[in-house]
C-alpha cells in the first residue's frame, strides 16, 4: 500500500525529487528500515543518518529524504529534521481521522495501546497509533508521517520533561480529543513541583481542534487545575475516575481469577460491564480514560470492552512470562521500560496480589527526580513491605537511599548496574518465585529481562 509518493513528499517538504518513487513506510532509525520504506537521514549531535544510506537501501528502502548528495532515489531538502515535521503536518492535513492525543506522568503508553486496541476492534485496519514510546519532538512527527491517509482513528502519545514541549507537539498533532492519564512525580528535576507538572501536561489542550474534547482524571488532586487549563480550548470537558461526580466512573470492581478486574462503569446515563485482562487498580483508571475517549471519538463501546479483555501485557510495561528454574519455574513481570514513584507503587501493589511461593524485586533507580530523589527512593520501603517482598536487588547509585531504608528488613542487595543485577538474580531465583523487574529505562534492566527470556539469566 502506497503511503507517500515522491511528488507528495517533495510538495510537503519543499524539496526536489531525484526520480519518481513510492513508499509504504517511514523510518529515521536505520535499524528499522525495511522493504518499501522512506528513510529520513536526520543529523544529530552524535551521528548523521546520511552515513547509513547504503545500508538502508540494501535493506530495501525505496527512497530517502536527504540534505546531501546521494545516488539513491531521494527528495533533497535543506534540513531533514524540518522536512520530517513538514511531512507530519502534511499527513495531519490530508486525513479525516479522529485524532486523539494522550499524555500523563504515568500510564500514557499503556493507555495509548489500549485505546488503539479498543478502536481497532471496531475498525479493523483503520486505526493508527504511535509505536513504542515515540512521543518526543522527533517521535511524534514520525508517527504522524506514518499514518495512512484513509485512517479513521489516530492515537498519538505525547511526552515531555520540560515546560513548553507539549505545547509544540500538540500543535502538530491537532487532536480532536486530548487525554491526560494522571499527574505524578516524574522529571521533577526540571519542575518546581507537581502543580508545575500538571501545568506542563495541560499544554496538550492548547492544540485541540474547534469543538474538541478534553479528558481529565477526576480523582487527581490537580483536576481543577487541568480543567482550568482545558477550558479556553475545549468545547467539552469529560472526567474519569472512581469518585462520585466523574463523568465516566467505575461504580463497581471485582478481581477475576486471571488476575485482571471486572468493572461496571457508568458513562452518563448508560452502564458498561467489561473485564480488564491486565492486573492492578491503575489499569481500572486507564480503561476508564479509554472508554471516555472511545465515546468521544464515536467508537463502539461494546467492542472496546472486548478489546480490553483481550489485551496482553506490553514488553517493558507489564508483560509476563515464566522461566525454568530447577525442577520448576518462576514468573517474571517485565516493567523494565520506565519508573517513577507512582508507577513503582502501582506495580508493587500488583506484585502483592500475585500468588507465589516468594516475591522478589529487581528495582532500578528512578531518574530525573532532582533534589528529592533520596526521599522518593527511600519512600518505596513501605510499598515493598506491604507487597510481602523480603528479597530483592536494588540497582544504581540512587537506590542506595532505599537500601538504607530497608536495612535489617530482609535480604536486599545493592548493586551498581544491570550486569551485576543479572548475576545476582541468577543466584537468587527459585521455583515458585514471582519477580518484578522495574526501573528507569536508562538503567538497562531490559537486558536482564532479555537474558531471562533467552534462558541465560
Amino acid at each position: 500500500m502506497t503511503l507517500w509518493t515522491s511528488a507528495e513528499i517533495a510538495t510537503a517538504t519543499g524539496g526536489t525529487a531525484s526520480t519518481d518513487f513510492t513508499v509504504s513506510g517511514v523510518a529515521f532509525d536505520s535499524r528499522e528500515v525495511g522493504p518499501g520504506d522512506l528513510f529520513i537521514a536526520l543529523k544529530g549531535e552524535a551521528t548523521d543518518g546520511h552515513r547509513f544510506l547504503d545500508q538502508c537501501f540494501a535493506q530495501g528502502a525505496a527512497g530517502a529524504i536527504v540534505s546531501a548528495d546521494t545516488a539513491h532515489p531521494h527528495v533533497r531538502v535543506a534540513d531533514t529534521t524540518a522536512a520530517l515535521e513538514a511531512l507530519a503536518r502534511a499527513s495531519r492535513a490530508r486525513t479525516h481521522a479522529k485524532i486523539i492525543g494522550v499524555t500523563g506522568s504515568v500510564g500514557k503508553t499503556g493507555t495509548k495501546e489500549a485505546l488503539f486496541a479498543a478502536l481497532d476492534r471496531g475498525a479493523r485496519g483503520q486505526a493508527h497509533r504511535s509505536v513504542k514510546s515515540y512521543n518526543n519532538h522527533t517521535g511524534v512527527p514520525l508517527s504522524l508521517a506514518r499514518m495512512p491517509a484513509q485512517s479513521r482513528f489516530g492515537v498519538f502519545e505525547m511526552g515531555m520533561n520540560h515546560s513548553g514541549e507539549l505545547a509544540a507537539l500538540t500543535r502538530i498533532v491537532r487532536p480532536h480529543i486530548a487525554l491526560v492519564t494522571a499527574i505524578a512525580p516524574a522529571h521533577t528535576a526540571f519542575f518546581s513541583g507537581e502543580a508545575a507538572i500538571a501545568d506542563a501536561k495541560g499544554e496538550i489542550f492548547q492544540g485541540l481542534e474547534p469543538g474538541g474534547t478534553a479528558i481529565i482524571p477526576f480523582d487527581s488532586p490537580h483536576r481543577d487545575r487541568l480543567i482550568a487549563a482545558a477550558a479556553p480550548y475545549a468545547a467539552h470537558i469529560v472526567t474519569f475516575g472512581s469518585g462520585v461526580g466523574a463523568d465516566v466512573r467505575a461504580i463497581e470492581t471485582m478481581p477475576v481469577a486471571s488476575g485482571g478486574t471486572f468493572v461496571t462503569a457508568r458513562l452518563g446515563e448508560s452502564e458498561l460491564n467489561y473485564t480488564i485482562s491486565q492486573p492492578g487498580a491503575h489499569w481500572v483508571s486507564n480503561t476508564l480514560a479509554v472508554l471516555a475517549a472511545v465515546r468521544a471519538a464515536g467508537g463502539d463501546l461494546a467492542l472496546a470492552g472486548l478489546a480490553l479483555a483481550e489485551m496482553e501485557g506490553l514488553t517493558g510495561r507489564g508483560a509476563r512470562f515464566t522461566v525454568p528454574v530447577g525442577a520448576g519455574e518462576a514468573l517474571v513481570i517485565d516493567e523494565s521500560y520506565n519508573a517513577n514513584p507512582s508507577s513503582m507503587r502501582a506495580t508493587l501493589a500488583v506484585l502483592a496480589q500475585q500468588d507465589a511461593t516468594r516475591k522478589l524485586v529487581v528495582l532500578g533507580e528512578m531518574r530525573e527526580l532532582g533534589a528529592d530523589s533520596d526521599a522518593y527512593h527511600a519512600a518505596l520501603a513501605g510499598p515493598i513491605r506491604a507487597a510481602g517482598v523480603e528479597t530483592g536487588i536494588l540497582v544504581g547509585e540512587s537506590m542506595r537511599a532505599l537500601s538504607n531504608a530497608l536495612e535489617g528488613q530482609g535480604d536486599f542487595v545493592h548493586v551498581p548496574d544491570a550486569a551485576a543485577a543479572q548475576r545476582s538474580l541468577r543466584a537468587l531465583l527459585a521455583p515458585g518465585d514471582a519477580v518484578l523487574i522495574k526501573g528507569s529505562n536508562g538503567v538497562g534492566l531490559s537486558a536482564v529481562v532479555a537474558a531471562l527470556r533467552s534462558g541465560i539469566g
